[in-house]
């Protein structure tokens, strides 16, 4: 509020002392101190009309702040009457930008980006993702239109979203893929019937009596995934690297890589495929099954850290390599393993059926050809182990760096570890081969997207891990007013929080313009 002294000429030719107000709406006339004709007086009345404003600014600075007060409550209550929407939809507003970053918008298929966005961010059921999609981020797909879209996956577009995810691979590891990390698990299912895909089998999540699919994956360096491939649930794990592995070189064209693969996953077949097709590769030697004369030069070998020897076995390098970490926790894990048998041999749980070579039962002999026990020597024997590993490779790297990248294999556990677990790829309720396949396809992309956005976060100094900026996410609310008298919609997304405040660039527009430019 803006108060002043007006002096006001009358038609009689007298003048009026007045206090007047300037405000946004003009000019408004407080009080008339006085009126004459005589300019001493007048001065005077000036005067006492400026006391009167000393006297009464504060009481009308209160008056006026009532009144704004007032205006502001009635614009907020018509604000709020015309609220539209309001969305917990701060995951799809990340997500949808990092989506297109990959490349998969270019996917004719909104469906795609909805599921994907809606597997990273609350993984259901498909009839329970309709609801959530609808609830959360104001998104309406029918049920059936989303069953009509796994058929049109399956038919039509897997090769091109893998096509996709290696495209960006390569962009972002500077043209070349290099590396390429292969393992597999399995997936089970809540079902007791099986069919020609879904069989019982080895299962890694211990459901040996459920049906079950075994998933072979292939990622490159820093865990990116490059393809995969679903086989039959009895099928042996060593038999699906070689099919994958051709067909992905086949499609993709390359000729400057190394495979790496575990031990479980090797045998001398697999080894003469892999060398007949002219690949490099890096896997992990089973050392306890050499030849006597290689096994008494692996134990005659000193044991240091950063250290490591070699000896050829054909056209082939066998490393070995020692750790003290290795070391502790292979001793860790034997002494766990038997204080389990003691434990079940004093019960009397130990028969003969115990007799095998699975984990820590190796221990395990018959004596007297009546009972069993636990082989002390065998134990002692085994601890000569302890720290030790081995690698086989037919590339001409360093022995360190021949390590270094075997041990880069953490990255496609972990892809499994957070499919399985963030994205509950498992267990399916998918009964059809077309739809399961879909199913994992929709899984990869998620991981694609979810390997992305850690990069971004990483790349732009927001210290935090994709799960935690997800779950904060999850809070961030998006209101839409509709604006009564142009029909149009106001969208507002509320960043109220400081765990909100602390990933506040991920819900600007300039943020991801300046990163895809």
């Amino acid at each position: 509020m803006c108060m002043f002294i007006r002096r006001k000429k009358n038609r009689s030719g007298s003048t009026s002392v007045v206090v007047v107000d300037k405000s946004r709406k003009g000019f408004k006339e407080l009080v008339t101190i006085g009126i004459s004709s005589d300019n001493a007086e007048i001065e005077l009345l000036c005067q006492e009309g400026q006391k009167w404003i000393e006297t009464h600014c504060g009481n009308l600075d209160f008056f006026d702040q009532a009144i704004r007060e007032q205006e502001e409550k009635q614009v907020i209550e018509y604000l709020l009457s015309n609220v539209e929407k309001v969305l917990l939809n701060g995951t799809q507003l990340i997500l949808n930008q990092v989506f297109k970053i990959v490349g998969f918008d270019s996917v004719d298929d909104d469906i795609l980006k909805h599921l994907v966005i809606a597997r990273l961010s609350q993984p259901m059921s498909k009839s329970a993702t309709v609801d959530y999609l609808k609830s959360y981020f104001d998104e309406d797909i029918q049920l059936h239109k989303i069953y009509r879209y796994l058929d049109k996956l399956y038919n039509t577009q897997q090769e091109r979203i893998q096509q996709l995810s290696v495209e960006h691979t390569k962009r972002i590891l500077g043209g070349k893929i290099g590396l390429m990390f292969y393992d597999v698990t399995t997936l089970y299912f809540e079902s007791d019937h099986g069919d020609e895909l879904r069989e019982a089998g080895f299962s890694k999540d211990g459901k040996h009596s459920q049906p079950q699919v075994v998933l072979g994956l292939l990622v490159s360096k820093e865990g990116y995934p490059l393809s995969y491939s679903l086989f039959n649930g009895s099928q042996y794990e060593g038999r699906t690297m070689l099919p994958i592995v051709e067909d992905f070189v086949d499609r993709f064209k390359l000729d400057d890589f190394i495979v790496v693969a575990d031990s479980g996953l090797m045998n001398k077949s697999n080894i003469s495929l892999l060398e007949s097709g002219g690949y490099k590769y890096i896997i992990g030697a089973k050392i306890k099954t050499e030849t006597e004369k290689v096994k008494q030069w692996i134990l005659s070998l000193e044991k240091k850290d950063e250290e490591f020897n070699e000896t050829l076995k054909g056209n082939t390098r066998l490393i070995i390599g020692y750790s003290t970490n290795r070391d502790k926790k292979d001793k860790y894990n034997r002494e766990k393993g038997v204080k389990r048998l003691q434990k079940a041999f004093k019960s009397g749980n130990i028969t003969k059926e115990n007799l095998n070579k699975r984990g820590y039962n190796k221990f395990l002999e018959i004596a007297d050809n009546v009972k069993v026990r636990i082989n002390q020597e065998k134990i002692k024997d085994d601890e000569r182990w302890d720290g030790l590993k081995g690698y086989i490779t037919n590339t001409t790297l360093p022995a360190k760096e021949v390590y270094e990248q075997y041990n880069g294999l953490w990255v496609i556990e972990r892809a499994y570890r957070v499919t399985k677990g963030t994205l509950e790829m498992r267990p399916m309720f998918h009964f059809t081969s077309r739809r399961i396949e879909a199913h994992v396809c929709i899984c990869f992309v998620a991981y694609k997207v979810y390997k992305e956005l850690e990069r971004i976060l990483k790349t732009t100094d927001i210290n935090l891990s994709v799960d935690k900026v997800l779950s904060i996410a999850k809070t961030v609310t998006t209101i839409k007013v509709k604006l009564p008298s142009s029909g149009s919609t106001l969208s507002k997304t509320l960043l109220l929080t400081p765990k909100h405040k602390s990933i506040a660039k991920l819900f600007d527009e300039e943020f991801w313009e300046n990163y895809l430019g």
